[in-house]
């Protein structure tokens, strides 16, 4: 691994959390983007070589409407770069890691992605991102 990529952060209401999110990290997003296979809209935001991720339920049965009603808005997962995430699924499942998917899928802001279960993770949900270049 090679750097925290992002932090993903459950909201109930997108246009409220951009308004309170850039006031606090003085910024404002560069991205917005519809994840119809994950059932959300991310919207992003740079700070530094790290990002933060807001996710807001598109659909009431994805696992962000599930995530907030269970638990409420907050940190969802942590997100790390990867270089080979194919290697990567490979090494934690020797090592007794328990991934979610067992393939990468693709993923909001040009990425491969795929999240360990956090019943191998002291309770995180671990995300691995991938950059999607043309040899992949």
């Amino acid at each position: 691994m090679r750097k925290i990529e992002h932090i993903g952060i459950a909201v109930k209401d997108t246009a409220a959390s951009v308004e309170l999110f850039s006031k606090l990290l003085n910024a404002t997003p560069y991205k917005t983007e519809e994840v119809e296979s994950e059932g959300v809209t991310t919207t992003f935001y740079q700070l530094g070589e790290s990002k933060i991720e807001l996710l807001e339920a598109s659909k009431e049965d994805s696992a962000i409407a599930k995530f907030i009603e269970k638990r409420g808005e907050g940190i969802h997962h942590i997100a790390f770069d990867v270089e080979d995430i194919h290697a990567e699924i490979e090494r934690l499942k020797a090592e007794g890691f328990q991934m979610i998917h067992e393939e990468p899928k693709k993923g909001a802001d040009n990425k491969l992605i795929c999240f360990l279960h956090p019943k191998s993770t002291n309770g995180v949900l671990v995300e691995l991102c991938q950059e999607i270049s043309s040899s992949v």
